[in-house]
């Protein structure tokens, strides 16, 4: 059991987690406050200090969550994560998880994966402004780790929902309770580390090395939903591009 920080507790995945991280002690936190929920601005350092003394972890979730303003993701996604690292290393907490996402990578295609995955470390590609950001927090927490010694789990996230909603999900779906088995092996996970948050998808492309490196071990599959979402055109942008339907939205929009 550990003391837990988590920034965007009231957001879609932040719900996930509650329950699934539950035995640990969880301080809960987003801009929006809610029962059980306390409010904190990620871009207010002083309160990320205050909220950050005397715990063991910061599980990062909080910012916007999908394409936005270029200054609006700058502020909140990058901005409020260095405040959020920031803080840890000021107050002494030892290991962040950051949220990141599969559109820091987005313009990758099937074709540059090879026959064990597209690795988790692939440099940068993003898709969009919101990638940028992801992009630009994963290497916050490289400076962080390099700086001070600060563990720093980057999670490239693919699309964690309930159950699979199109056919590009077959391939990219990360289940809730696969989500709470990731943060929970990068809870105890060490160094600064890239992995692929995906389940054990029969089509994933995506590879497993470093989830398995971490400890990490899914165990739900899309492919029980395939029926129900149809098959891909794999010659379509979104189920040949990492990033998907993101790849071709106006920046900013």
């Amino acid at each position: 059991m550990a003391v837990i920080l988590m920034t965007g507790a009231a957001g879609s995945i932040g719900r996930m987690l509650r329950a699934r991280l539950a035995h640990h002690e969880l301080r809960l936190t987003d801009v929006r406050a809610e029962e059980g929920v306390d409010r904190l601005d990620v871009t207010d350092a002083d309160a990320v200090e205050r909220a950050c003394r005397g715990v063991d972890a910061v599980v990062h979730l909080g910012g916007i969550a999908g394409e936005g303003p270029f200054e609006d993701v700058l502020a909140v996604n990058v901005r409020g994560t260095e405040r959020v690292l920031q803080a840890a290393r000021r107050t002494g907490v030892p290991r962040v998880v950051l949220a990141s996402s599969n559109h820091a990578a987005g313009l990758y295609e099937r074709g540059d994966a090879g026959p064990d995955g597209l690795a988790d470390d692939v440099a940068a590609r993003p898709d969009s402004y919101y990638g940028w950001s992801k992009a630009s927090m994963e290497q916050l927490g490289r400076l962080y780790y390099d700086r001070y010694g600060l563990h720093v789990i980057c999670l490239r996230i693919g699309s964690c929902c309930e159950r699979p909603a199109d056919p590009r999900d077959l391939s990219v779906w990360l289940s809730p309770d696969d989500a709470g088995r990731l943060v929970e092996a990068a809870l105890t996970a060490t160094g600064w580390r890239l992995v692929w948050g995906v389940s054990a998808n029969t089509r994933r492309w995506w590879s497993t090395a470093g989830g398995l490196a971490i400890g990490y071990y899914p165990r739900d599959d899309a492919e029980s939903w395939a029926r129900q979402v149809g098959e891909p055109d794999l010659t379509a942008p979104e189920n040949r591009l990492v990033g998907g339907p993101m790849t071709a939205k106006p920046l900013g929009g």
